[in-house]
């Protein structure tokens, strides 16, 4: 209970306060700091997948900011060589505001990454811009199917579904690339699961649909139960090891992420950076209250 009530009071509490406990799980607010963190995960053998903070924008002047920026990501992560690839929030171009304005700035940021035979990531967002992010997504992939996916959520009751419902475009020269986490947005439980163990049970429900079906799964999870769950369907399928990754934020889990990786199986990072760190960083907590100790303990730690 003490932990949900830091998690409610959290968005109310100064921004330099927050910073204290958000710092360990965001690059920093500049690009220089997203590059820096990336090239230091590369050289532990660590791919990348850079994000810059922001989403529900109120006008179109932020979404052009916003496509500017990403172009200016992409040419400093490849002159940088950096082994990683892009993920961008719809919401940021304007999607709830003009969805083809969005599709534009979008369809731009991908044609500069596969100019560079580089890959984006369309993540998904909560559920009224679900259907729209799979519409957009069908659109990218029409034109650019070697250099986008899209991010499914095992919480949502429609998941497994949709995963049928894109099955006309998956094909043997140009697979599907998902990302498959829980999910993080409040949605209400009649479109989503709210029952731990559940939601757990549907992740690997959606991960053995993608492995049975040649899907290359991204399995974006801190949860041991998941990964233990994840090794067993990757032996049943007889997954080849460049045929799938596991996925982790910045900053949480290193011991796990390590161990992961010493059994041989390839890990990306998700590495978020931007001056608007604050919401991630409440939406972070809100996800996982127990990370409330740890920031009573930053607190009151010297420095």
């Amino acid at each position: 209970m003490f932990n949900k009530l830091i998690a409610t009071l959290l968005p109310y509490v100064p921004q330099r306060i927050v910073w204290i406990f958000s710092k360990a799980y965001i690059a920093g607010e500049k690009l220089e700091d997203a590059i820096r963190a990336s090239k230091a995960l590369n050289e532990q053998g660590i791919m990348v997948t850079i994000d810059v903070l922001g989403e529900f924008i109120e006008n179109l002047d932020e979404a052009e900011a916003n496509k500017h920026e990403y172009m200016e990501v992409i040419d400093l992560a490849e002159e940088n060589n950096i082994n990683g690839n892009y993920s961008v929030k719809p919401s940021s171009f304007g999607l709830l505001i003009d969805k083809d304005v969005a599709w534009r700035h979008i369809r731009e940021i991908v044609a500069k990454a596969a100019s560079y035979n580089n890959f984006v990531r369309v993540d998904m967002e909560d559920s009224p811009c679900t259907d729209l992010e799979i519409e957009l997504f069908r659109k990218l992939h029409a034109e650019f199917p070697e250099n986008t996916g899209l991010v499914f959520q095992s919480y949502m009751r429609r998941t497994a579904q949709d995963l049928e419902g894109l099955m006309d475009i998956h094909s043997k020269e140009h697979p599907l690339n998902y990302r498959l986490c829980k999910g993080i947005y409040v949605e209400p439980r009649e479109i989503a699961y709210k029952d731990h163990d559940e939601v757990n049970r549907h992740f690997l429900e959606n991960l053995e649909f993608m492995l049975k079906n040649n899907i290359y799964p991204g399995i974006a999870t801190h949860d041991k139960f998941l990964i233990n769950g994840s090794y067993e369907l990757l032996k049943k399928y007889g997954t080849a090891v460049e045929d799938y990754e596991f996925q982790m934020l910045y900053g949480v889990t290193p011991e796990l992420r390590r161990s992961v990786m010493e059994k041989g199986h390839r890990m990306r990072v998700y590495v978020p950076f931007g001056k608007d760190w604050f919401g991630y960083s409440t939406r972070r907590l809100k996800e996982n209250p127990k990370m409330a100790n740890y920031i009573i303990k930053a607190l009151f730690r010297k420095g």
